[in-house]
C-alpha cells in the first residue's frame, strides 16, 4: 500500500525565499566565487586535486582530458562535463593565466575565440607550478571533507605555496556577488607578501612600490596608477588597458600601425573585424587595409594607412572606438572565512598570510610526530640490539608473533610499536654497521625534533620559513612584467578628418527648416536653378562647404543648431531636404534666421544677434561649440514675447546699424556693444517707442561705404548711401529714414546693406513675390519715401521682405 504523501501548507513567498536563499550560498560559495587563500573556485580545485591524486603530474606523461574530467564529475563534481573541461581548458590558457597550473596538448582554444578540441582530443597534466599549489597536502595541511556521496574525501581548500589570487585572478558572476581580480608578476606578489610580513602595518602606497599593478599575461599598457591604488585601498577601482602599438613605415612614405599586444580578455578576430568594419563603412578615413598577422612567431595585427593620414588620430580613433583599448573594472571579491567580502590589496595579504602559517603549522605538527614516532622506534631498536641474544631468546621461546610481542614488552619495558619494529626486524639488520647508522638515524632525528619544536614555538622563525620558501618559489618561476604602466589616462583626441572624407559639397537651408547637403555635380547640373522647396518656402543660406566643416542655424525663438556637415543628408539639389525636426525638436512656429558656417571656433570671432524688442547681444562665436547635437541649444535669453530678427558674425571691428519698422536707423561703433556669455539677454539695441519694434539689424565695414536698401509694406523701394547718416551712441534714437505722412504712414517692413548684385524679394499679403536690385535704384536722401515697385491696393502690402541667398564659399580653400 503505497503511503500517504504529506503536504506542508506555507506561503509561498517563504518557500521561495528559503529555496533562493540556498541556491544563492550553493552558487556564491561552492561556484562562481574564489577563495580568498588559494584563489580557487571549487570546480578548479577538484581538478588540481584529482590529477595529483590521479599521479598526472609535470614530471609524468600526459594523459587524456576526457580521464581527468571523468574523475571529477564522478567523484567530486556532479555537474556537466562541458563545464569541467572548460574550467580545465582556461587552466592552460596562457593567454587568461599569468602562471598556468594546468599542460595541455592539443587545440585549447585560442585569442581569436576559438573553441578547444573535445576533451577525447587533447592529453592535459598539472604544470610544475601547480605542484607548489598541492604540495604537502598529503600532511594533513588542510581540512577535508566527504565528497557529494561520502565515498571518498576532498580538500576543502589547497595548501597554495604561492599567493594564486592575486597572480592569476579570477573573474566570475553568482547571485548578487561578482568578482574580477586582474592577475599579477608572481615575483612583485611574493614581494609584496614578504613586505606585509616584514611589517604588518605597511601601506598601499609602500606595497606598490614592489607590487605596481597588475601584469596581464597579454601584455598592453595600463594607464591610471590612481585607479590601480584606489582598488588596492578599497578592493573597487577602474583602469584603461590599451594594447601596444607602433607606427612602422613602408614603401612609398606610407605608414602602418602595427598592435603586438592587445588588452586583456579581448577577442582578437572580433576586435580585427571591428576595425575593417569601420573602413568598410567609412567611419574612420586613411585605413587602406586590416590584416591580421599573428602566427606561431607571435601577436602582430597590422592597420595599413593611406598617405598623408593622420596615424596619431587614426590610432586614437581606433583606441576609442575598438576593443585596442578598454576598461577594466576591479571588483576584488572572494570567499573570506566563508563569507563572499570585497577585499583591500592588504587583506587578501593577510588572509594568504594567515592561511600559509596554518599550513605551515600543521605540516610542522605533522612532520614532528613523524619524526617523534621514527626516533622512539630508532630508540627501541638500538635497546634491543644492546640485549639482542636475550631478545632473540624471548622470540625463539614464544610460540608466534603475538606472543613474541608481548614477552618482549613484559621482560625488556619496550612499548607496543618498539616490539612490532623489533619482531619484524630484518636478520641484516644487526650487523654493526646498521647499529651505527641507527645512532646516526638517533642523532638526526633529535636535531630535527628539535628544529621542529623550535619552529612551532616562535611566531617569528614561522614567517622567517614561510619567507624562505615564497623567495625559493620567485627564484623558480619568476619571470619579467609584460604590462607596462603609466600614471596618466591619455585623452583620446582627433580631428575630424580622421572620421570624415574631405569633400566639397552644397550646403542649404529654407526658411521653415529644410536642410541638405547636395554634391557639387549635382548642383552643377542643375545651373544651380530649381531648388527642392515647398510652396511659399525661400532659401536662408546656400554655401560651398567642406564635409569637415560645421553649420550654427538659429532660429526666431532664440535657438540654434549644431551640425556636423558630414551628417546631413546627401539629397539632390532638385529634391526636397530634410527638415530640421529630423535631427532635434523644434517648436511648430520656429523659423531659420541665420545659417553660419564654422569651420574653426577661433577666439577672435563674435556673433551679434539683434531682436525685434531693440535688444542686441555680442558673444564669443567660440561659446557655440557644442559636444552633442541632439537637441535645439539655447543661443540667447529672450524676454516675453521677444523675437531674433538677426544674426551676424564679425571679426570685432565692424559697424552695426539697426532700423525700427517706424522708420528710425541707427550707426554705432560694434565695439559699444560688451560680450556677455552664451545665455545672456544682451543689451539695449536701440531706443523705441511703444508699439514699435525692430525689424533688421545688419553689420558691414565702415570702409566699404555700404548702400542701406529698405522695403515698406506699401511697397516702396529706396536705396540710400551711407554718408546720409551719423554715428550715434548706442541705444539712441537714431535718425529718421522715411518722410512722416499723415495719412497711409510708411512702415519699414526690410532693410539691408548692398554692395553690389544683390537682389531682394518680397511677398505681399495676396502671395504675390517680386523682387529688386536695389543698385539699379537712384540713391535717395533719407527724407524720401522712394519709389513704389508695386501698387499695394490692388497687389496687397508686402508681409514678408529678405535678400536672395546667394551661393558663397565662405572659406578659401
Amino acid at each position: 500500500m503505497a503511503k500517504a504523501e504529506n503536504f506542508l501548507d506555507l506561503p509561498l513567498e517563504e518557500v521561495l525565499g528559503d529555496r533562493f536563499g540556498r541556491y544563492s550560498k550553493y552558487i556564491i560559495q561552492e561556484r562562481a566565487l574564489p577563495d580568498a587563500r588559494d584563489g580557487l573556485k571549487p570546480v578548479q580545485r577538484r581538478i588540481l586535486y584529482a590529477m595529483n591524486e590521479e599521479g598526472n603530474t609535470y614530471d609524468k606523461n600526459f594523459r587524456k582530458a576526457a580521464k581527468t574530467v571523468g574523475t571529477v564529475i564522478g567523484n567530486y563534481h556532479p555537474h556537466g562535463d562541458s563545464s569541467v573541461y572548460e574550467a580545465m581548458v582556461r587552466l592552460s590558457q596562457d593567454w587568461k593565466e599569468r602562471s598556468s597550473l594546468v599542460e595541455m596538448h592539443g587545440n585549447n582554444g585560442s585569442l581569436d575565440g576559438d573553441p578547444p578540441a573535445a576533451m577525447r582530443y587533447t592529453e592535459a597534466k598539472l604544470s610544475e607550478i601547480a605542484s607548489e599549489m598541492l604540495r604537502d597536502i598529503g600532511k594533513e595541511t588542510v581540512d577535508f571533507i566527504p565528497n557529494f556521496d561520502d565515498t571518498i574525501s576532498e580538500p576543502v581548500v589547497l595548501p597554495a605555496r604561492f599567493p594564486n589570487l592575486l597572480i592569476n585572478g579570477s573573474t566570475g558572476i553568482s547571485a548578487g556577488y561578482a568578482t574580477d581580480i586582474p592577475p599579477h608578476n608572481l615575483g612583485e606578489v611574493i614581494d609584496a607578501v614578504v613586505k606585509r610580513i616584514d611589517n604588518p602595518a605597511v601601506t598601499v602606497d609602500e606595497l606598490m612600490q614592489v607590487m605596481p599593478g597588475p601584469d596581464f599575461p597579454t601584455g598592453g599598457i595600463i594607464q591610471g596608477a590612481d585607479g590601480i591604488r584606489n582598488a588596492y585601498e578599497t578592493g573597487r577601482g577602474k583602469v584603461v588597458i590599451r594594447g601596444r602599438t607602433a607606427v612602422e613605415t613602408i614603401r612609398g612614405g606610407r605608414e602602418q600601425l602595427a598592435i603586438d599586444e592587445i588588452p586583456y580578455d579581448v577577442n582578437k578576430a572580433t576586435m580585427v573585424k571591428k576595425m575593417d568594419e569601420l573602413r568598410i563603412d567609412r567611419k574612420v578615413e586613411g585605413i587602406t587595409e586590416v590584416r591580421d598577422e599573428t602566427d606561431r612567431t607571435g601577436l602582430r595585427i597590422v592597420v595599413e594607412l593611406k598617405k598623408g593620414a593622420d596615424s596619431d588620430g587614426i590610432l586614437n580613433y581606433l583606441y576609442k572606438n575598438t576593443d585596442l583599448q578598454v576598461t577594466y573594472h576591479f571588483n576584488m571579491v572572494a570567499i573570506h572565512e566563508k563569507t563572499p567580502e570585497q577585499l583591500s590589496l592588504p587583506q587578501i595579504l593577510d588572509a594568504y598570510i594567515a592561511h600559509q602559517k596554518d599550513v605551515v603549522t600543521r605540516q610542522t605538527v605533522f612532520d614532528l610526530n613523524k619524526a617523534n614516532d621514527r626516533a622512539h622506534i630508532v630508540e627501541g631498536l638500538i635497546k634491543a640490539i644492546s640485549i639482542l641474544d636475550d631478545v632473540i631468546a624471548t622470540i625463539r621461546a614464544s610460540k608466534d608473533k603475538k606472543d613474541a610481542k608481548k614477552h618482549i614488552i613484559a621482560n625488556y619495558d619496550f612499548s607496543e610499536k618498539q616490539a612490532e619494529a623489533i619482531v619484524t626486524l630484518q636478520l641484516y639488520r644487526l650487523t654493526n654497521t646498521d647499529i651505527s647508522q641507527l645512532e646516526e638515524e638517533a642523532k638526526t632525528l633529535a636535531k630535527q625534533i628539535q628544529e621542529l619544536e623550535t619552529l612551532l614555538a616562535s611566531d617569528k622563525k614561522l614567517l622567517q620559513h614561510i619567507k624562505r620558501d615564497l623567495k625559493q618559489i620567485k627564484r623558480t618561476f619568476t619571470d619579467q612584467r609584460r604590462t607596462v604602466i603609466e600614471n596618466e589616462i591619455d585623452d583620446l583626441t582627433f580631428d575630424i578628418d580622421v572620421t570624415v572624407a574631405k569633400e566639397d559639397v552644397v550646403f542649404s537651408v529654407t526658411r521653415d527648416g529644410y536642410v541638405k547637403q547636395t554634391s557639387t555635380r549635382s548642383y552643377n547640373a542643375s545651373n544651380g536653378e530649381d531648388p527642392g522647396m515647398k510652396d511659399g518656402d525661400h532659401l536662408a543660406g546656400l554655401l560651398e562647404l567642406n564635409t569637415t566643416d560645421h553649420i550654427l542655424l538659429f532660429t526666431n525663438k532664440g535657438k540654434y543648431i549644431y551640425i556636423p556637415v558630414h551628417e546631413l543628408p546627401d539629397i539632390r539639389w532638385k529634391d526636397l531636404g530634410q527638415h530640421i525636426s529630423n535631427f532635434v525638436s523644434i517648436d511648430q512656429d520656429e523659423r531659420i534666421v541665420q545659417a553660419i558656417p564654422v569651420r574653426a571656433f577661433t577666439e577672435n570671432q563674435y556673433l551679434i544677434f539683434f531682436t525685434q524688442n531693440g535688444m542686441v547681444k555680442r558673444s564669443k562665436l567660440s561659446l557655440y561649440k557644442a559636444r552633442r547635437y541632439s537637441k535645439a541649444l539655447i543661443a540667447l535669453n529672450l524676454k516675453n514675447d521677444d523675437e531674433v530678427v538677426s544674426v551676424q558674425q564679425t571679426d570685432g571691428r565692424e559697424h552695426v546699424f539697426v532700423a525700427t519698422d517706424t522708420g528710425f536707423g541707427l550707426w554705432y561703433d560694434e565695439s559699444e556693444i560688451s560680450v556677455v556669455g552664451q545665455r545672456a539677454a544682451g543689451v539695449k539695441a536701440i531706443k523705441l517707442k511703444e508699439n514699435e519694434r525692430v525689424v533688421s539689424g545688419q553689420i558691414f565695414a565702415e570702409q566699404e561705404g555700404p548702400s542701406i536698401a529698405v522695403i515698406t509694406q506699401r511697397g516702396a523701394v529706396k536705396r540710400m548711401r551711407l554718408r546720409e547718416f551719423d554715428k550715434f551712441d548706442r541705444a539712441s534714437r537714431g535718425q529718421l529714414m522715411l518722410r512722416e505722412l499723415k495719412t497711409k504712414a510708411h512702415r519699414l517692413k526690410g532693410l539691408y546693406t548692398v554692395t553690389g548684385g544683390e537682389t531682394i524679394y518680397f511677398r505681399t499679403s495676396q502671395d504675390e513675390i517680386h523682387h529688386v536690385d536695389p543698385l539699379e535704384l537712384t540713391a535717395s536722401s533719407r527724407y524720401s519715401n522712394g519709389s513704389f515697385v508695386i501698387n499695394s491696393d490692388n497687389q496687397g502690402e508686402v508681409t514678408e521682405v529678405w535678400k536672395e541667398a546667394s551661393y558663397q564659399k565662405p572659406f578659401e580653400d
